[in-house]
């Protein structure tokens, strides 16, 4: 299935869905690509968050053409690519053009999956962190994000670990001071880390890498953070 043939079958699914085509990518020579089309926002005190529906192919046999939710927190760029498992698969078939309306069908459930994530960005922007939990909930954090074992204690940590936990700390820190002392703020500082401080092709990273799997999790972890 062709770079010409998605972007068609891309420009055909936008003209049925509505959704305006934006932006798009490649990855390992072309082995990997990806698209965007713009969704919904949502406002979050002084956060605007971009809603987009990306679509992911690849050449290399490693995925199947198919479409998730992801977001760009406008006031620092921040981005979180918020499903990659539970994307809807289409199989590469000679037939494909003639599942366009099950494609658009597949959109129309991504956008719901969307407006759910938006609720638990605004409830985790509602959900404060209090002193006596911060040291523990950013150990927890530290930990998954950068895969530290629980016996590991910060004297075993490598230099490179504690570089590592240090730029992260410090956009942690800035990120809380914008977004205020909740799970809101702890999750803009991962997505902070994660988008301008690491090596490597951050969309990259969060599409089809270690660490997208990773802030995925602690998503999840700090939604259901204060239960």
């Amino acid at each position: 299935y062709q770079n010409s043939q998605l972007i068609e079958l891309m420009d055909r699914v936008t003209t049925l869905t509505g959704l305006e085509l934006k932006k798009g990518g490649s990855f390992k020579d072309g082995a990997r690509v990806f698209v965007q089309m713009k969704s919904d926002n949502m406002t979050l005190g002084t956060d605007r968050i971009e809603g987009f529906v990306t679509g992911i192919n690849s050449f290399d046999g490693s995925t199947s053409l198919g479409f998730g939710p992801s977001n760009v927190t406008i006031s620092c760029m921040n981005t979180f690519f918020a499903a990659y498992r539970g994307l809807t698969k289409v199989r590469h078939t000679k037939s494909m053009e003639i599942r366009i309306d099950q494609i658009c069908r597949d959109i129309d459930s991504v956008l719901e999956q969307e407006k759910e994530i938006f609720k638990k960005i605004k409830r985790m922007s509602e959900t404060p962190v209090f002193t006596n939990d911060y040291d523990q909930l950013i150990d927890m954090v530290q930990r998954k994000l950068f895969n530290i074992r629980k016996e590991e204690s910060i004297e075993d940590f490598s230099t490179v670990t504690k570089n590592r936990i240090q730029t992260f700390t410090n956009d942690l820190k800035g990120e809380i001071a914008q977004k205020g002392m909740n799970s809101w703020g702890v999750f803009s500082g991962i997505t902070k880390y994660t988008t301008h401080s690491m090596n490597g092709n951050s969309t990259e990273n969060k599409i089809f890498g270690t660490y997208g799997d990773r802030e995925r999790v602690l998503f999840n972890e700090l939604v259901a953070f204060g239960d």
